[in-house]
């Protein structure tokens, strides 16, 4: 199996941009890699973006002042208020969402289980 596949290279490229963060693991959830702090996940490579989850407020204000900011809809699945996904080209460029994966680590680290 070839491993330097575009998608591969952008994993690897994203990998390397969470799992720096303090308590971040990843793991395959239903067919997508999935990134998750104390077993609760926080951010997901899905199709040509990133979904991560953060407070509603900011999951909205986002949607309306970024471009590229979507609702996450994993196989095209609608997903709560609180999901986004941020779609870049150039898996390099999430370096400059490193603040947004560091509030979405911190709110899923905080949230209460249900």
């Amino acid at each position: 199996m070839i491993s330097d596949t575009p998608a591969s290279m952008r994993k690897a490229q994203i990998d390397a941009l969470l799992l720096k963060l303090p308590g971040a693991s990843a793991r395959k959830i239903n067919g997508l890699d999935a990134y998750f702090v104390s077993d609760k996940m926080f951010a997901c490579i899905s199709g040509a973006g990133v979904g991560l989850r953060l407070p509603v407020a900011t999951a909205t204000e986002l949607q309306f002042s970024r471009d590229n900011i979507a609702p996450f809809q994993p196989g095209g699945l609608a997903s709560s208020r609180e999901w986004v996904q941020i779609n870049r080209a150039d898996a390099a460029e999430y370096e400059q969402d490193l603040a947004l994966f560091q509030t979405s680590l911190e709110f899923v680290k905080a949230a209460r289980t249900r």
